[in-house]
Order: C-alpha cells, then sequence, then structure tokens
C-alpha cells in the first residue's frame, strides 16, 4: 500500500487524457509539488551504499518579472577514492510548466563543469552564460530537472508512450516516456505502491548518446519519485531511493481534517 499520508493529497483532477501528444501540465492549484517539499534520498551502487541526495522546492523566487518555483537537486556519491557531487537548480513557472533558467554544476575527481543557461519561453530560444545560444522548438522549454517534475503531472496512462519535444535544446529532441507498469517498493520512508515509468532522453555528456532514466513514482496523486535509476560520470549505474520526506505547507493544510 501507499504511505497513507501521501493518499490524503487532496489535489483537482489530473491532466486530460485525450491523448498522450497534447497531455498537459496542471495549474498551479493543482500541481502535485510546492514550495516546500523536500525529498532525501540514498545512493547505491548494487548492494552498496555509496552517498545521499536530495530534490526540493524553494521559493518564490523572482526571474525577469515572473515568480517561479526553483527546483533543486543534488547527489553526492563516493567510491573509493573517486568523488562526485551533481547539483542542478530549475527555476521554473508553475502556471506555465516552462523553464526560465537552468544551473548545472558536476565535480568529478579530475574535473568540474558548471553551465547556466537563459531560456526565453516567448522568443524559443535560449544562451548560456558561456555565449553558446540556441533555438529552442516550444514556447514551453523544459531542462533535465524540470522534466521531472513535469512528469509528476501526467495521467501516466498504463502501457502508453508519450513523445515530448520540450527540452529547450532543439537537439536534445524527442524526450520519450514509457509507461512500463506497476510495482511495490519498500523503502527508508515507508513501502509505496508505485507507477513503473522510462524516460528515454539524449545527453552526450552523460550517456554517450542516448540513455534511460527510470523512475518509480507513488500511484496516487503525488506522484513522489520513491526510486530513481539513472547513470553518473565515472560513478556509472546509480539507484536513489527514498529515505524519508517532508511535505509542502500548501499540502498539509489541503490535507488537515
Amino acid at each position: 500500500m501507499s504511505l497513507p499520508v501521501w493518499n490524503r493529497c487532496l489535489l483537482l483532477a489530473l491532466v486530460s487524457l485525450a491523448s498522450p501528444l497534447t497531455a498537459r501540465a496542471q495549474t498551479t492549484a493543482e500541481l502535485p509539488f510546492a514550495v516546500g517539499e523536500r525529498l532525501n534520498y540514498r545512493v547505491t551502487v548494487g548492494s552498496m551504499r555509496v552517498g545521499e541526495g536530495s530534490m526540493s522546492v524553494q521559493g518564490p523566487e523572482d526571474v525577469r518579472g515572473t515568480a517561479t518555483y526553483v527546483l533543486k537537486s543534488e547527489v553526492r556519491a563516493r567510491i573509493g577514492p573517486v568523488k562526485a557531487v551533481d547539483r542542478a537548480e530549475s527555476w521554473l513557472d508553475p502556471d506555465r510548466m516552462s523553464a526560465l533558467r537552468f544551473r548545472k554544476r558536476e565535480r568529478r575527481a579530475f574535473s568540474a563543469n558548471d553551465e547556466q543557461v537563459e531560456l526565453f519561453p516567448d522568443e524559443q530560444r535560449w544562451r548560456t552564460t558561456r555565449g553558446d545560444s540556441g533555438q529552442s522548438p516550444t514556447n514551453m522549454p523544459l531542462d533535465e530537472l524540470s522534466f521531472i517534475y513535469f512528469l509528476r503531472t501526467l495521467p501516466l496512462v498504463p502501457d502508453t508512450t508519450y513523445r515530448f519535444a520540450r527540452h529547450y535544446d532543439r537537439e536534445r529532441n524527442p524526450v520519450e516516456v514509457r509507461v512500463v507498469g506497476r510495482d511495490t517498493v519498500r523503502t527508508g520512508a515507508g513501502t509505496f505502491s508505485t507507477i513503473i515509468v522510462e524516460m528515454r532522453v539524449r545527453d552526450a555528456g552523460r550517456f554517450k548518446g542516448d540513455g534511460i532514466i527510470r523512475l518509480h513514482l507513488t500511484d496516487d496523486m503525488c506522484r513522489i519519485p520513491v526510486r530513481i535509476e539513472t547513470s553518473m560520470p565515472v560513478i556509472g549505474s546509480t539507484v536513489l531511493t527514498l529515505d524519508s520526506f517532508l511535505r509542502s505547507p500548501a499540502h498539509l493544510a489541503h490535507s488537515a481534517p
């Protein structure tokens, strides 16, 4: 069974089921996440625990006149002398479900990479602090981190494949999302009924081409990622499993008697 506290999420109906290709995100009031949510993970490689991670929603923060949620992700891992730290931040307009800014910072044993991207949805373009720029295929662009939160807003119909041209970089599209099935996942935060989703992405830096991120999302309206299977450069295939979480004040207010 899903953890009972999440079953009390009093959110409105999910997105229209008319067509996977036209699925939309919910309005802000309907979103399954809000400012104050924090998810804490243990990171494993095989059977060995190698670090910890977190995902959180902070803000609101103004970006060029728009109030945004600041999505944050951090993974710290170490195998012997090899250390890796991945941090990502996405400034998301929750009304349009569109990213306005993205920052990624990676640290490895012998390398480091910092990247910040400014996204201009209405102009369908983006540019980096390094001077790179390009066109976006949509006026509702997303980045690697905000895409995971976008997945939480979808209907996730079993045996359905969705294809989206929503990544801000035209070359990284389409992103394919396949609803694989259901499972029960036991974690440090409880036992959850989950929907298994595979997201196929194009990322030359992390996957040397196409890669698959496999997520177990709670089978309820909150769609909490309780297990994430992915890959980290140098470290390799990693699994993030939920250890604890904090609900947002907004969701606590909705679930009060």
